[in-house]
């Protein structure tokens, strides 16, 4: 007898026969969350990796990561950034959202505003049927 695998899931895992372990997860939300700090006021990278769990991203974000997304963001023309020395301690970079970003954030809150009717219609009728 073969031992057949099953198809792997990001979403959800067995943990035992029977007993799942289920992560409902919203994809790429790191992206939207940091558009919607640096909307509120510019920011250098580690206050947004402080202000990340806020928005419920405790632990999902580590700092080289949050960089290599601020550059892309940057490339992109969505974010600019500057040395400030004005801060306590070494010279950061501060981050601060373009008109670009603010049209792209507001392009998310409308995608996840459609997500959330989405996800609302599913969990109406999931307690329907209790």
């Amino acid at each position: 007898m073969t031992h057949r695998r099953h198809p792997r899931s990001r979403s959800r895992r067995l943990v035992r026969p029977g007993h799942w372990h289920v992560h409902a997860r919203v994809e790429r939300f790191v992206e939207p969350s940091l558009l919607l700090l640096l909307r509120e006021r510019p920011l250098h990278g580690y206050e947004l990796l402080e202000r990340l769990p806020e928005l419920g991203l405790e632990g999902r974000v580590d700092i080289g990561n949050l960089y290599r997304l601020l550059r892309s963001l940057e490339d992109e023309g969505l974010v600019s950034s500057e040395w400030n020395a004005e801060l306590p301690g070494p010279a950061k970079r501060t981050y601060e959202l373009t008109a670009q970003g603010r049209r792209l954030l507001d392009r998310w809150a409308e995608a996840l505003r459609r997500a959330q009717d989405t996800i609302g219609n599913f969990l109406d009728r999931y307690e329907e049927g209790r």
